[in-house]
């Protein structure tokens, strides 16, 4: 949301084509990655991608409006009323804040479903992804307000935010069930507590004073709280790492998938939480992030946690 002032095989193939040359083993890779293609084919139905879609169509529609009548629908802090607090979360006033916005959607929606039917979490996928789109938009606007200002806020990066936080929990489920079946949900605050003391880091870049600090203490207590809630909950690091790292490698597409995964989780809030949030006459708004993201980590979380979406 952004808020506006007013505001491998070392062979060397042999010339016949034998067994273990590289040729053979790029069919073997071919094949893999074919099967987990059909295999996602399978698993994906119809009416999930129209659900996917929607939350794009809808933000092309508002952008399709008048520049007085979007204006309109953006939260006004010192002005608020329920209609603005719902539809300022689909409403962009530039083309490049809507385009940025989309390509990231792209990416959360499409990575995390992915993880989530190959994890046979669809469930828990679509159960978080209505509520971000349904009630997280009045409860982000609502939250706003403890942060008074004469400014308007308007975007899609607060939804975007609250699927950043549910990729974690779609990647370790995922994890789980295709690579480390032993492994427990309990370990899953661990993940939550290092990426925000990585937000941390991002948002309040570190210097010797001032925010900096607070920005390198935040981050020290996330990595340490993060290392004693893996300990307690009895998470070992795999030995030897290599081999695990070959296993995974050698599962063309379900091993891609599963470093996609890491990347953009921990990737994502780079975008979402820039160093320096202002420019253009316009601020993004780092506390409506942050406030998606935990959100869309700790609700679901909890329910899962509590069984609601054991099968």
């Amino acid at each position: 949301m952004t808020d506006l002032s007013s505001e491998a095989d070392r062979s060397v193939p042999d010339r016949g084509g034998s067994d273990g040359s590289v040729r053979d083993r790029d069919a073997r890779d071919r094949s893999g990655y074919a099967a987990f293609v059909d295999e996602l084919a399978a698993r994906a139905r119809v009416r999930d991608l129209l659900a996917l879609f929607a939350p794009p169509v809808a933000l092309l529609a508002a952008f399709a409006l008048p520049d007085a009548t979007r204006r309109s629908l953006a939260f006004a802090y010192a002005d608020p009323d329920p209609l603005s607090a719902f539809t300022a979360h689909y409403v962009h006033l530039g083309v490049d804040h809507l385009l940025g916005n989309l390509a990231g959607y792209a990416l959360l929606a499409g990575v995390g479903y992915a993880l989530a039917v190959l994890s046979g979490r669809r469930r828990l996928f679509f159960t978080a992804f209505a509520t971000y789109l349904g009630a997280f938009p009045f409860a982000l606007s609502a939250l706003n307000l403890a942060v008074p200002r004469d400014a308007i806020g308007f975007g899609f990066s607060g939804v975007n935010m609250a699927l950043a936080g549910l990729l974690p929990i779609l990647w370790y489920c995922y994890a789980r069930d295709r690579f480390a079946p032993a492994a427990s949900t309990a370990a899953l605050p661990a993940v939550f507590f290092a990426l925000v003391g990585w937000i941390a880091l991002l948002a309040l870049p570190v210097s010797t004073s001032g925010d900096g600090l607070a920005g390198l203490s935040i981050a020290v207590a996330g990595a340490l709280l993060a290392a004693l809630y893996a300990a307690s909950s009895g998470v070992r690091f795999p030995r030897p790492v290599r081999r695990h790292a070959r296993a995974v490698a050698s599962r063309p597409g379900y091993g891609d998938l599963l470093a996609v995964g890491a990347v953009v989780a921990v990737g994502y809030p780079v975008v979402g939480f820039p160093p320096d949030p202002a420019g253009g006459g316009s601020v993004v708004n780092l506390y409506v992030h942050l406030l998606g993201f935990c959100l869309g980590f700790i609700a679901p979380f909890a329910l899962l946690a509590g069984g609601a979406f054991d099968d």
